[in-house]
């Protein structure tokens, strides 16, 4: 019963107890007002002649006098007894919500008891990595230099996978990972585009992981997995666990996301492109849960794993109707290597057949190239070669470098030389990639007529014959438009 009710209910009562408190005071007080005036005994007189005559309405008349008084009194006998009813109504209804509530209280309790007492695993892989000890392996002493890691990648996939790629290739891959930690293998199929990634973990000793992207990725969760509510169990995924695996081991982790943009890159890839523009690696983290329990593994810090620093991912792209256009935003921030047809094979010696895998961490990696790079800067005159194309860039087609681009650049060159190549080599293969292939967003029409003299100030810039890459994609851009 609602308070309202209740609150009408008690309500009547009152008025029904104080109407016959009411009608009683009024008859005592008649009676006493006849027995003072001494007029009582003329009526009960007037009243026995009244029944004497009236017979059958006289009874009835009595009846009605007397049924009045008995009703008010059972009705608010009973309107007490009700109310009394109804308060022990309450309490039990009290008393049965408060019981609920306990109990409501004690199943949550004796879950997160069975949490805490490590009787529930939701990431069971994980868990079992928690165990794994990972030895501190020593660099391999003989790689003294960028160019020797770059001969013996090449001696190795050639003398034990019957791999064959050329220095140029290897320069440029070798170059891609120390500027970025996003590749991009373009080209026609059955270049070997995966195949080198493939073997680069093989020569390291740490095997690649090769996953393949599938058509409907669109999230993040299509890469780490996802929490099933029914079983109560995270669905991990090869590359969570080896994310999670690279964040407690020292060596270099190969990541290939094997036809790249057969789905969009910018939805199912975009929270680790951004993970990868923050400059303190300490800071990069992905979501895996949105909470976290006690038991979880102890690499994960409120559900979030760190990105490893010692992850690469290497996409292989090809690029055909079936496939997606690749955004500005993922070629802005990857390297880009174009394999457009294999290298021939080439006679080795005994001694580079019988190369075998090294040792090399990844923190020897990341110092050799700081070493590196302090002796092979890119030149004051190639800086301001630069300048000036940046500047022709602005005038002819209101486009610049960037401060990224820059700093690619830079680092691009001064690795690419000290694996063992020539600096304009470097500054062609950089400037087509990342430069020119912004002209093809710009006006069509325009770009072709412009096409030739741009070739020509680029000769007379860096000299004939020296940006071939960049001349080649010139003409391709005015004979495509």
């Amino acid at each position: 019963m609602s308070d309202p009710v209740r609150k009408n209910h008690y309500k009547l009562s009152i008025f029904l107890l104080a109407l016959l408190i009411l009608a009683g005071c009024t008859l005592l007080g008649a009676l006493i007002y006849l027995q003072v005036t001494e007029q009582s005994e003329e009526l009960f007189k007037a009243i026995a002649e009244f029944f004497k005559t009236g017979g059958n309405y006289g009874v009835l008349f009595l009846i009605w006098v007397l049924l009045i008084p008995i009703l008010l009194i059972l009705m608010a006998v009973l309107s007490v007894r009700r109310r009394k009813k109804l308060l022990e109504v309450k309490k039990t209804w009290k008393d049965a919500v408060r019981e609920t509530v306990r109990r409501i209280e004690l199943e949550r309790a004796e879950q997160k008891r069975k949490r805490e007492a490590n009787l529930d695993f939701r990431f069971s892989m994980l868990e079992t990595l928690d165990n794994v000890k990972y030895p501190q392996k020593e660099s391999d002493r003989s790689i003294t230099s960028l160019q020797t890691l770059c001969v013996k990648f090449r001696d190795f996939a050639a003398g034990q996978l019957g791999l064959y790629y050329s220095l140029r290739d290897i320069r440029e891959f070798i170059a891609g990972l120390a500027v970025s930690h996003i590749l991009i293998l373009q080209g026609i199929s059955g270049t070997g585009k995966t195949s080198l990634a493939y073997a680069f973990g093989e020569f390291l000793g740490n095997p690649s992981v090769i996953i393949p992207v599938q058509p409907m990725w669109k999230e993040r969760t299509d890469l780490l997995g996802y929490y099933n509510e029914f079983t109560k169990k995270f669905n991990e995924t090869t590359l969570l666990q080896k994310m999670y695996e690279a964040n407690r081991n020292g060596m270099i982790y190969i990541t290939v996301l094997d036809e790249l943009n057969i789905a969009r890159v910018e939805y199912y890839f975009a929270e680790f492109l951004s993970m990868l523009e923050i400059p303190d690696p300490e800071y990069r983290y992905l979501e895996v849960v949105p909470d976290s329990w006690k038991n979880d593994p102890q690499g994960l810090k409120a559900g979030r794993i760190k990105l490893p620093e010692n992850m690469w991912f290497i996409g292989t792209v090809n690029n055909d109707d079936s496939t997606f256009a690749i955004s500005d935003k993922v070629y802005d921030r990857a390297m880009v290597l174009d394999l457009n047809r294999k290298a021939e094979k080439f006679v080795l010696s005994d001694a580079a057949r019988a190369q075998q895998s090294v040792s090399f961490p990844f923190q020897s990696f990341v110092d050799l190239v700081a070493v590196e790079q302090e002796w092979f800067e890119l030149t004051s005159r190639n800086e301001s070669r630069l300048r000036a194309l940046d500047a022709y860039m602005i005038e002819k087609f209101q486009t610049t470098f960037g401060n990224r681009i820059m700093k690619q650049i830079r680092n691009y060159v001064s690795v690419y030389v000290a694996c063992g190549g020539e600096e304009l080599d470097a500054l062609d293969d950089i400037l087509c990639k990342k430069v020119l292939r912004k002209l093809m967003s710009l006006n069509a029409a325009y770009v072709r007529s412009e096409a030739s003299a741009f070739c020509r100030f680029l000769e007379d810039l860096f000299g004939e014959g020296r940006m071939i890459r960049c001349c080649q994609f010139m003409k391709q851009i005015e004979q495509s438009l």
